[in-house]
């Protein structure tokens, strides 16, 4: 039994045919891959996109989704081995999953850090302990990875430059100023795509604090050694900018500070000036721009970024439809 939990776990061969065949329901949305098939949608956290995209996406297959928020319409769950269960908890993973998996054919789970303890939260436990338990594959809709958004953000980037590949184009994942210390996920996640696909990738950010999770930067090493692109991390803006063929911004909380946010929130203060912004896309190859979603305006990225043809971040948007359906048939085996 296969899980998509992250990218890294495939191959290139398997991530690449997920992506053809994205490509595929992109020009056909309809088929009945998931004909007589359910998947159970566990969300701990918010969602438009990708509650809507899965949802839509299994029903356009002939499956049926069926939505759960533990804590608010479902039983709150308990993930610690050998707690004794006299909280808030109504009932622990260990029967959750294995119930589920005697219902649906697919889980999928979003379940954010805490942004207390880094130590905690990179050991993704609540997304493990499903994987864990259950008998059928799991999916991960974003915990400290949002592998969903990689391979939407890798259709669009295929589909503008008409290639597989990136190699020989400059990437920037830039950091960008916003009020609240963010999930490192996206970020995580385009760092680990971009890699994959060969591309030159320099990680923008504020201060040496902001750089990513050690394992995540060993991913991008590991990627480039064998892609044949390359990886740096660079605090100059300009310099980074200049020449570059895709920006890819998002914000997100420096590790070092989980849990401090007072003490972060000056550094964070004093780079409000990351918005990407005309000037620094002047500076680009004729580069395009793109971003997760949702989007701070004038905060991220000014107007003019987000309205100029440079910008495809609603067809990154639409292919989270088309992605997840590909991901959705392949485990099923479809």
């Amino acid at each position: 039994m296969k899980h998509f939990l992250n990218t890294q776990d495939w191959t290139r061969a398997e991530l690449d045919a997920v992506l053809a065949q994205a490509a595929a329901f992109k020009r056909e949305k309809l088929g009945d891959q998931l004909k007589g098939r359910s998947i159970a949608l566990v969300f701990f956290n918010p969602s438009l996109r990708t509650r809507t995209s899965f949802e839509l996406g299994a029903f356009q297959l002939g499956g049926h989704a069926v939505v759960l928020q533990p804590g608010k319409d479902a039983w709150p769950i308990e993930f610690k081995p050998g707690t004794v269960m006299d909280g808030e908890a109504e009932e622990h993973i260990a029967e959750v999953a294995r119930v589920l998996s005697r219902y649906v054919d697919l889980i999928a789970v979003r379940a954010f850090p805490k942004f207390q303890d880094w130590s905690v939260d990179r050991e993704d436990s609540v997304l493990k302990s499903f994987a864990k338990y259950s008998t059928v594959p799991v999916i991960n809709l974003e915990t400290i990875t949002h592998p969903c958004q990689e391979l939407a953000h890798a259709l669009a980037l295929q589909e503008h430059f008409g290639t597989r590949d990136l190699r020989g184009k400059k990437y920037v994942l830039t950091w960008t100023y916003h009020p609240k210390p963010l999930n490192t996920a996206v970020a995580n996640s385009a760092l680990t795509i971009a890699t994959r696909l060969g591309a030159d990738v320099t990680l923008l950010c504020p201060t040496p604090e902001y750089a990513l999770d050690q394992r995540y930067l060993g991913w991008a090493k590991d990627n480039v050694a064998e892609s044949g692109g390359s990886f740096r991390i660079s605090h100059d803006v300009e310099e980074a900018y200049r020449g570059a063929h895709v920006v890819y911004a998002k914000s997100w909380g420096a590790i070092p500070y989980f849990g401090r946010w007072e003490q972060e929130k000056p550094i964070r203060d004093a780079h409000k000036h990351f918005i990407v912004d005309e000037a620094k896309m002047a500076l680009t190859d004729n580069g395009v721009f793109s971003h997760c979603l949702p989007l701070r305006r004038n905060v991220k990225a000014t107007d003019a970024v987000m309205d100029s043809p440079a910008c495809i971040a609603i067809e990154e948007a639409e292919n989270r439809l088309h992605v997840q359906k590909a991901v959705m048939a392949a485990l099923v085996g479809r």
